[in-house]
């Protein structure tokens, strides 16, 4: 892959993130060098799939939403290029044959040594709140041997709201945790959602969010439980 454009674009963003944005990061050092890892994070903001990945040393490779390539306007032609050029991977993550393409597609990029990043939540949290996991992370950790990273993310649902084109300058915050290794029979399910509860545990310890039991609502699904009120 031409890393060109990843290259490129890292060495314009990450001024504009030092300068503009102050970022505090804590434990980066637990982010292996090499090898293959996954880090799972949180998910408030698009900014999240921007910020994160310009402070990692490494190249921190998305299994980003196939919308995030298709999107109509101006806003979704920004997103489809900045995409690109971070060498962002599209996936169908729609469920069934399409979410198993999408796991291995991950297997592999992990295969190759590559660091992924995934939201486990599935989508971004429509009210702050921390939602259910799904299981895929673990497949993925237990499948490929590669340890899990938790991140925290915080307040970049202020600085880039849902809707909003040109984020807020203000400082943003994040952490990462120590690596989570799972082991095990991949196809055991309880074994999936334990290992899965695991990481958005840590998650939620480290982000101080309040933690829901329940799959995220999809954006169009919260509007109209919102409008059903």
């Amino acid at each position: 892959m031409n890393n060109l454009p990843y290259l490129a674009l890292r060495a314009f963003l990450t001024p504009i993130l030092l300068i503009l944005f102050r970022p505090r990061v804590k434990g980066l050092r637990n982010v292996p060098s090499t090898g293959p890892v996954i880090i799972a994070s949180n998910h408030l903001s698009f900014s999240d799939s921007i910020f994160m990945p310009l402070v990692v040393p490494r190249k921190v490779t998305f299994l980003a939403k196939s919308e995030y390539f298709t999107s109509p306007g101006t806003k979704g032609f920004l997103k489809k290029i900045t995409f690109h050029a971070l060498g962002q991977v599209p996936v169908d993550r729609s469920g069934g044959r399409r979410s198993e393409a999408a796991l291995i597609t991950g297997l592999q990029v992990l295969a190759g040594g590559a660091c992924i990043g995934i939201y486990p939540e599935g989508t971004r949290s429509p009210d702050g709140r921390l939602y259910k996991g799904r299981t895929g992370i673990a497949r993925l950790a237990i499948e490929s041997g590669a340890p899990v990273i938790p991140v925290a993310m915080f307040d970049t649902e202020k600085i880039q709201p849902t809707g909003t084109v040109v984020p807020k300058v203000m400082p943003v915050k994040m952490i990462f945790g120590k690596p989570l290794y799972f082991t095990g029979d991949s196809t055991d399910l309880q074994l999936l959602r334990q290992a899965t509860d695991e990481i958005m545990s840590t998650i939620q310890a480290m982000s101080g969010q309040e933690y829901v039991d329940d799959y995220a609502p999809s954006r169009s699904a919260k509007k109209k439980e919102d409008e059903e009120e």
